[in-house]
């Protein structure tokens, strides 16, 4: 008998088009309903999705998406038609278009995975800003000569092009 994987809410978000987005076969088997039973509300209830809450996906969009989600789903093959993505905003309005209990509870945890994932991500900015604040750093020193910079950076440019040789020790073959 074959398990099949679990995966989290946050493995489900991906990033199309700079957006964070879930497809309509992940939200359809979340809220245990049938993809068709999504869609069709979603229809129904069109003027509640604008573009930048719900948008089909370009062929070679879902072609990209697909060799990067890597594990084969019976909700993602054999498509006759790309999938739906829903931004943040989209899945929130769901919740009103699928009225049910199993779909408000994910709902919940589908808006706190994707507060958990910006709160990741501005964690990063605060990173992304510290290194560039010790390259600028570097830089100052090398452009002053400072000797100790260059000493450093030759011994990382040694290790680099030329790794250690290791002798082996033990039982040889040959």
């Amino acid at each position: 008998m074959e398990k099949k994987k679990t995966m989290s809410i946050e493995d489900l978000i991906f990033e199309v088009r700079g957006l964070k987005i879930m497809l309509d076969s992940d939200l359809a088997e979340l809220y245990k309903v049938e993809l068709r039973t999504l869609n069709q509300a979603v229809k129904r209830n069109i003027e509640r999705f604008p573009l930048d809450f719900m948008f089909q996906l370009k062929q070679d969009e879902w072609d990209n998406l697909r060799s990067q989600i890597v594990i084969s789903s019976s909700n993602h093959g054999g498509r006759r038609y790309a999938p739906y993505a829903f931004t943040e905003q989209g899945v929130a309005m769901l919740s009103g278009v699928i009225n049910s209990k199993k779909a408000i509870e994910v709902n919940i945890n589908i808006m706190r995975a994707f507060v958990q994932l910006r709160r990741y991500i501005t964690s990063q900015v605060g990173t992304s800003e510290q290194i560039v604040e010790l390259r600028a750093l570097l830089m100052l020193y090398i452009e002053k000569n400072d000797k100790r910079v260059n000493d450093i950076i030759i011994a990382f440019n040694h290790l680099i092009e030329k790794p250690k040789e290791t002798r082996r020790i033990g039982f040889n073959a040959n």
